[in-house]
């Protein structure tokens, strides 16, 4: 795989990862800065770390499996592995600014 091929299965990766959200936050998890990494191996597999606002987010299982299942459905990838890091812990500076615009941190 070319890096010119893994840098469009990676934006189509943020595509659908902008669709994904924490049912109690009306931003989406990318936006929310909750994705720590996005690594697209030559096998068409994926990599991601990611973090959730807060460690005991009740909605954890349900997004988690959402993410990989989006991820998966695009096309070229193969198979997601969705890592669950609190390292580094995440805060506010992590969002867009258009997530802080929407939820008017700004």
């Amino acid at each position: 795989m070319t890096p010119q091929e893994k840098t469009q299965l990676e934006e189509r990766i943020v595509d659908v990862l902008k669709t994904v959200y924490d049912p109690e936050i009306p931003v989406n998890i990318f936006d929310l800065g909750m994705i720590y990494k996005i690594d697209v191996q030559d096998d068409g597999s994926v990599e991601m770390d990611m973090t959730f606002t807060s460690p005991a987010c009740p909605a954890a299982d349900f997004i988690l499996e959402d993410v990989r299942t989006k991820v998966e459905s695009v096309e070229g990838i193969k198979a997601a592995n969705v890592n669950l890091v609190f390292e580094p812990e995440w805060d506010k500076s992590m969002m867009t600014e258009e997530a802080r615009i929407e939820l008017g941190m700004d």
